[in-house]
């Protein structure tokens, strides 16, 4: 399989049909990203595709944002082709501008173990929305805090994650989230990003695989993800159309499901209605 891979891409590089190809290097031992071109041509020789753990859509979209001219050539396996289209969907890369290479070699997301500290006091790292909801709210509230209460601000979560690509990030800004702190205001900061990952995460598990204080991550962007499906029947990252909550644009159309909101109550003609001044 990888000698047919080296070939196409030494083709598509050899006839022009992409300026680079993005893939993996071995380097020291250790597989790199690497940025394949017709210039250095024999490097194709060393060229992977194994399921590493980078985000390359995002190297991709920074690419293409250096070189706007540029058609980058990219592995992708079925999870990586969900986030080339939320990308796509709220317009960070052109459709043209990335030739996609089919590659059959799936993606593993490693499975964390739940350790005892965790199942009494936090959240498990592969909890589901109805091991959430058989929680009392008090109780869900005050595990969650013990998960924020480990972050130490270190932006792993956001630096990995391959489709944050604000030009300014919210996580930065001394008027929501306060600077100087460890750990961060709670849960403020990690709201926010959730707030952001709605309509936009793939559950990739990036995030949650490079946060050092293994807050499970992927439980709480899966509920968010969850709450725009029901309300707005959109599934990130399974087709080009814009998420319900990109507002780039001349007009925001939103369509929630009506059915999921208590309908409000005829007022009582009855009842009389008043305020502190009229007594």
């Amino acid at each position: 399989m990888d000698h047919e891979i080296i070939k196409q891409v030494r083709d598509w590089l050899e006839q022009g049909v992409v300026d680079a190809f993005l893939a993996y290097r071995i380097t020291d031992g250790h597989p790199l990203p690497h940025v394949f071109t017709r210039d250095s041509i024999e490097e194709v020789n060393d060229l992977g595709v194994e399921p590493f753990r980078y985000p390359l859509e995002k190297i991709a979209w920074q690419l293409v944002r250096l070189y706007p001219e540029a058609t980058v050539g990219l592995p992708v396996a079925e999870g990586d082709q969900r986030t080339l289209k939320v990308l796509q969907a709220w317009n960070q890369i052109e459709e043209r501008r990335i030739k996609v290479l089919q590659v059959a070699v799936p993606t593993p997301i490693p499975e964390r173990e739940t350790g005892k500290v965790k199942q009494a006091l936090g959240i498990a790292f592969r909890a589901d929305s109805e091991d959430l909801d058989r929680l009392e709210p008090w109780e869900r509230f005050s595990r969650w805090m013990y998960e924020f209460q480990k972050c130490i601000k270190c932006y792993g979560c956001r630096n990995i994650c391959p489709v944050c690509f604000c030009a300014e990030c919210s996580l930065e800004n001394a008027d929501l989230v306060g600077t100087g702190n460890l750990p961060p205001e709670v849960p403020l900061f990690h709201l926010v990003r959730a707030v952001h990952m709605a309509g936009r995460c793939t559950d990739c598990g990036l995030c949650e695989e490079a946060c050092p204080a293994e807050i499970p991550l992927r439980v709480l962007y899966r509920k968010v993800n969850e709450i725009v499906k029901d309300v707005f029947g959109y599934e990130t990252g399974m087709s080009l159309s814009p998420s319900p909550l990109n507002f780039l644009g001349k007009e925001v159309t939103l369509e929630p499901n009506a059915g999921l909101w208590p309908q409000p109550k005829t007022p009582n003609p009855n009842v009389e209605c008043r305020t502190r001044n009229s007594e």
